[in-house]
């Protein structure tokens, strides 16, 4: 899922895991490249990975990773 909210970007991606966190959800976002397609809006992106557990059936696990827009390029103001 993807969310463009006040200049900025957000991937989320959301995982079912068994029992405990496997840091899944976060490697597949850098590994099919979902943020690839909004690097040239030249806006900060947030890869946002969450893992659920089926067991607890709650929030196990929570990561993020910050890009920058690229060098030279300013955010654009929110719209």
């Amino acid at each position: 899922m993807t969310v463009l909210f006040e200049g900025r970007v957000f991937v989320f991606e959301f995982k079912v895991v068994e029992q405990e966190p496997e840091g899944r959800a976060l490697e597949q976002i850098l590994a099919r490249r979902y943020a690839d397609k909004y690097l040239d809006l030249g806006r900060p992106i947030h890869l946002i990975g969450i893992e659920f557990s089926r067991k607890e059936r709650n929030l196990c696990a929570f990561e993020v990773r910050s890009l920058a827009p690229p060098a030279g390029e300013a955010a654009p103001p929110a719209s």
